[in-house]
């Protein structure tokens, strides 16, 4: 299915990534389809990631993981985590065509990251699916 975000989805889907990721202490968050093209994106100011680059990278990443997965018998593995020594990204496909990739530090925990990104992704299918409600 091929969505056409408004701005007034965008606008929307910003608003959830500040309001339910970024306020709560994540560093950077981003949309990105799976071409690895950024939709949406927001930082706390403080990171300078190179986001486009990032996001290339977590496409290809994404699809390499879901190769596996096929190859072990799994269907697609929806969620990535990678730990680092100062910050971890979390990756979390929604729908089929997008992915949203979540880098904190380890004054979050993993645990309560995944609780709040479940509760935005949520929030984001439902701006998603109203874009082909009738």
């Amino acid at each position: 299915m091929t969505y056409t975000l408004g701005q007034k989805q965008l606008d929307n889907i910003e608003d959830l990534l500040q309001k339910d990721l970024i306020d709560i202490g994540v560093r950077c968050v981003f949309l990105i389809d799976m071409a690895g093209n950024i939709i949406a994106n927001r930082d706390n100011g403080k990171i300078k990631h190179d986001v486009y680059s990032l996001a290339a990278l977590a496409a290809g990443n994404f699809g390499a993981v879901s190769a596996m997965a096929k190859i072990i018998g799994e269907g697609e593995f929806s969620l990535l985590f990678h730990k680092g020594k100062k910050e971890n990204i979390h990756f979390n496909k929604i729908l089929t065509e997008f992915l949203l990739i979540t880098i904190f530090s380890n004054e979050i925990s993993l645990g309560f990251l995944r609780l709040k990104v479940t509760e935005t992704v949520d929030k984001i299918k439902k701006t998603l699916e109203s874009i082909h409600a009738p």
